[in-house]
């Protein structure tokens, strides 16, 4: 019997086995695939195969060996299948209970934030919560002895050079300053870090901070594009004022408030944003011709305004993953 009269049996072999369950699929591998196999003998003919046809009849006996693999794998498959439809289910168990995931109140109120900028056409810019001092005090105008620079305010990493935990992501705006030439018009919301642990505050906090650097940039268009801000994010109707205030990267300072009921259904004043006019000094210190060129930069916390926003007294509910007070929020977007 020459070579391909032993392929062509083979086959035939190959194609009547059959395989019903396990311990045949076994034999089956054993019997063709194995290292003693048929199928694997037979490619011993190969080196006794004159080279005209030595082309041919490797190609038939891999053609040979892939429709046995194929056969015993579809013939384990079936066996899987099968296997699985015998199982006896108890149809009198209840349904398991599906929860619906949902999203971080924080990152819900962030996303609305960051999408009421993005209409006014303020661009998103982040950077490192990593950051050296110039960046976080002094290119923002911070003279050395002020207080945020006192390690009982700030979470410094190391002295000399003094790296630590931006306190704010006008480290980012800084760094836009001075990689872009104006206009710049950008947002960058972050995770920011200071020392501050109590019902109102977290140590670990977010905020979306404002940034917009042109010719002839006003106090009258940061009014507008705060006053549009909360129409959006609170109510058209709700009552805004500013407050003059102070910061030593914006000249003239001012805090914005607005005012909300409380549960009892008093009215008062809450302050919901930092804000002003840049200091000269900040756009010089960025390369930025201060007599050219005049910029606003505001700063809103994301957790003062979700505490606004679904009523609540304590910033730690947001991190105490509870999911009973989590699961509040599944529906919405």
């Amino acid at each position: 019997m020459n070579a391909t009269e032993n392929i062509e049996k083979i086959s035939e072999d190959v194609a009547n086995f059959n395989i019903k369950n396990d311990a045949e699929a076994e034999d089956f591998r054993i019997n063709f695939l194995s290292k003693k196999g048929t199928i694997t003998q037979l490619f011993n003919l190969l080196k006794d195969a004159v080279p005209e046809n030595r082309k041919l009849l490797g190609a038939q006996l891999n053609e040979l060996r892939n429709l046995a693999e194929v056969k015993l794998i579809a013939a384990k498959e079936n066996f899987a299948i099968s296997n699985t439809y015998n199982i006896d289910y108890d149809i009198s168990l209840p349904v398991r209970d599906i929860k619906q995931g949902s999203l971080h109140p924080i990152t819900l109120t962030m996303n609305k934030m960051v999408n009421i900028f993005n209409h006014q056409g303020f661009n998103i810019a982040m950077g490192a919560e990593i950051v050296d001092d110039w960046h976080n005090f002094t290119a923002l105008n911070m003279p050395a002895n002020h207080p945020a620079r006192d390690m009982q305010d700030t979470f410094f990493l190391s002295k000399d050079p003094d790296f630590l935990l931006r306190t704010h992501t006008s480290s980012v705006q800084i760094k836009m300053m001075q990689s872009q030439k104006p206009p710049i018009r950008i947002i960058s919301p972050g995770r920011v870090f200071r020392r501050d642990n109590d019902a109102t505050h977290s140590p670990v906090f977010h905020q979306v901070e404002g940034l917009y650097v042109g010719e002839g940039v006003s106090f009258a268009d940061l009014k507008q594009c705060l006053y549009q801000f909360v129409y959006e994010m609170f109510d058209p109707d709700v009552k805004m004022k500013f407050r003059a205030s102070f910061f030593p990267f914006t000249e003239p300072s001012a805090e914005m408030d607005i005012m909300l009921k409380d549960k009892d259904g008093n009215e008062k004043w809450l302050e919901i944003f930092g804000c002003g006019m840049l200091d000269p000094a900040v756009l010089e210190n960025c390369g930025i011709d201060s007599t050219v060129y005049s910029g606003y930069a505001f700063g809103i916390g994301v957790e003062r305004v979700a505490m606004l926003k679904y009523g609540l007294s304590d910033i730690r509910v947001l991190y105490e993953n509870d999911i009973r007070f989590l699961k509040q929020f599944a529906n919405q977007l």
